[in-house]
């Protein structure tokens, strides 16, 4: 039986039955309600965001869980990891809305279209609003995956250098430079524009501090689209209060949703945005899409063909 704990669209829902007709799919809209026949379930489609140790315990048939989203930061991957259970995610649909997102912001930024909209409101006629361009500078990407990949390369369209960051060091198409935990600083120095992408790990638990931000030159702007918890927010505020940077762009921070008491919301350098980067109308069928081409070789027991495996020691 193949169950699903996230609300699918109907049409969704059809497409997959009609697709695999000899499958028993269960739909419900919330885990709370897909628990009665979580015990039979071999295969769980999920937002990652509704497990539980006590739930893998449950689950007693569950071979592979299809998490049909980028982050899983929430998942208990030791319980998983003692059942052997196979997980996948939707890793890479997210990269055309979240890379559109990105370049819009740093045009916003150049534009100063928050100034102009403030002008327009006030009936304020000023052709004097400093404007820049995006054209030949640097950005500088935290994480060279599929988002970051997709935004070096629309980066690219607009002349731009791009600096990529990854553990390995290992070169990727789209970027002229990539940098290690041990040249990092060279991204941060030499950056207009830096972008955070890096999901949420032990290993990248308030990584951009103090430190980083010293680095960086005082007409950088920062756009956050990984995690909130990426980014020493204290720090960070500390930083723009001081000038140590131009501007930030965050779509996501330490605590969801951003207390109404947060400085950040008042800050005229910083752009808040309910962490929607990634939202798409096509988002459900890019990742069914996966789950679908997924689900034929995992019947045919071609498990190591399949996309997005998840390794449990590395969470994403």
């Amino acid at each position: 039986m193949i169950l699903s704990s996230g609300r699918l669209k109907d049409e969704i829902k059809e497409e997959l039955k009609g697709r695999f007709p000899e499958e028993e799919f269960h739909f419900y809209n919330k885990m709370k309600e897909a628990v009665v026949d979580l015990d039979q379930a071999e295969v769980l489609i999920s937002y990652g965001e509704d497990l539980t140790d006590e739930l893998v315990d449950q689950a007693k048939s569950l071979k592979w869980i299809m998490v049909i989203s980028a982050g899983l930061d929430k998942m208990p991957f030791k319980a998983l990891q003692e059942k052997n259970i196979l997980i996948t995610n939707a890793r890479g649909i997210h990269k055309t809305p979240m890379a559109e997102y990105t370049i819009s912001m740093m045009l916003q930024v150049s534009r100063k279209t928050k100034e102009l909209m403030e002008n327009q409101k006030q009936h304020k006629w000023d052709r004097k609003v400093p404007m820049t361009e995006i054209s030949e500078k640097t950005i500088g990407i935290l994480g060279t995956g599929a988002i970051g990949s997709e935004v070096a390369r629309l980066a690219k369209a607009f002349n731009m250098k791009t600096i990529g960051f990854n553990r390995s060091g290992r070169s990727v198409p789209e970027f002229d430079a990539i940098v290690d935990q041990e040249g990092i600083n060279k991204l941060y120095e030499e950056s207009d524009f830096i972008v955070n992408v890096l999901p949420s790990t032990h290993l990248t638990e308030r990584f951009i501090g103090a430190e980083a931000f010293s680095r960086m030159k005082s007409s950088a702007v920062l756009i956050n689209i990984g995690r909130g918890t990426t980014i020493v927010e204290s720090e960070l505020i500390e930083a723009l209060r001081e000038k140590k940077i131009h501007h930030a762009v965050l779509d996501v921070f330490e605590k969801e949703p951003l207390s109404e008491e947060s400085p950040l919301w008042d800050m005229e350098n910083v752009t808040v945005t309910p962490h929607l980067s990634g939202i798409s109308p096509q988002y459900q069928e890019r990742a069914i899409e996966i789950f679908s081409d997924n689900l034929k070789l995992y019947r045919k027991s071609r498990l190591s063909e399949m996309i997005n495996i998840i390794p449990y020691d590395r969470g994403y």
